[in-house]
């Protein structure tokens, strides 16, 4: 995967631009309902749902899951009904290059911190290593190990990375990770704090595989959060990733952003296309995007919500097409 679609550093960046793609939420809704009512609690994203996405020429897919709905009991079984359910929704997203299984858990397990359980680490890789014999013929599912956690310091997350990624490579499973930092794996974040710094728990990562992408989020509100309808400028958004972009060229590793969403009005619009911008530009070092969020339930109000309403197109879709027409690779 990666190893194929990877350019070396020394490539211009504007001869590939970066995969483009969409998160279609749903998996995770309802996390306070375990396992829940399938859809009535939750739901996943059929072809109907993904068809304007590809149709925009999008490539990657990035599909939120619960943990404990895929293994109601840590270090056991998956649920076969749960991964009879995902396979059906994998081949109905037939039209895109890679589908990314997002564990949407914000490092935890049941509402705890891995670090603070005693064998977090080994509930981890046993996730990941059935997940991976289940998956791992199939190299256009990518695995996106963990959705932004937060809490714990990035070397101890970078344990729990570490038995995850081992688990997975000693199963046999050669398919693309996404690999998340702490502190919410935010791209403007990731240089600092120094020696407790993402970049600096992570700078000697390996996978044993070769093929892997450092998962990034980042919003473009005052806070990063994407909590809040305000977007800073251009010069601010490029300005937050620029850190992250010069430490994935100096340790010469790749990067994923797989969040990051903007509200429709003219400003947080113009940001956007910044934000983008400066991905293409830095195509070197930045293989893909997946924008926060498409999916069938979020209705009409959600301010960053791209999903089509009545068939008609959210304003941030003019944007998105602009560069998810340049992400196909010759």
């Amino acid at each position: 995967m990666l190893t194929a679609l990877g350019l070396p550093g020394s490539v211009a960046a504007q001869a590939r631009a970066p995969l483009a793609g969409v998160n279609l939420a749903g998996g995770e809704f309802n996390s306070g309902r375990k396992p829940g009512i399938y859809a009535k609690d939750y739901i996943y994203p059929d072809a109907r749902i993904a068809a304007p996405f590809i149709a925009m020429g999008m490539k990657i897919v990035r599909v939120p899951l619960l943990w404990e709905r895929l293994q109601p009991s840590a270090a056991q079984p998956l649920s076969a009904s749960e991964i009879a359910r995902l396979d059906k929704v994998i081949a109905g997203l037939k039209g895109f290059e890679i589908i990314i299984l997002d564990i949407h858990n914000y490092g935890k397990r049941n509402g705890q911190r891995l670090d603070q359980i005693a064998d977090g680490d080994t509930q981890f890789a046993d996730l990941w290593r059935r997940l991976s014999e289940h998956y791992r013929d199939d190299q256009r599912i990518a695995f996106g190990l963990m959705n932004e956690p937060n809490g714990m310091a990035p070397a101890q997350w970078r344990r729990i990375v570490d038995a995850g990624v081992t688990a997975i490579r000693k199963a046999g499973a050669r398919n693309l990770l996404l690999v998340p930092g702490s502190n919410w794996t935010g791209a403007h974040s990731w240089a600092t704090g120094g020696a407790r710094s993402n970049a600096a728990a992570f700078r000697n990562f390996r996978d044993p595989g070769g093929n892997y992408a450092f998962e990034m989020h980042q919003y473009l509100d005052p806070d990063s959060s994407g909590m809040k309808m305000q977007c800073e400028d251009a010069p601010v958004i490029r300005q937050r990733m620029a850190a992250a972009t010069n430490w994935l060229r100096t340790n010469k590793h790749k990067g994923f952003l797989g969040e990051f969403g903007a509200p429709p009005d003219a400003q947080c619009l113009a940001s956007l296309d910044a934000l983008l911008d400066h991905m293409k530009q830095n195509a070197d070092v930045w293989m893909g995007w997946t924008y926060w969020a498409g999916g069938g339930w979020w209705g009409p109000h959600y301010p960053m919500s791209v999903q089509p309403v009545k068939g008609a197109a959210r304003p941030q879709a003019g944007i998105l097409a602009k560069y998810s027409s340049q992400g196909a690779r010759k």
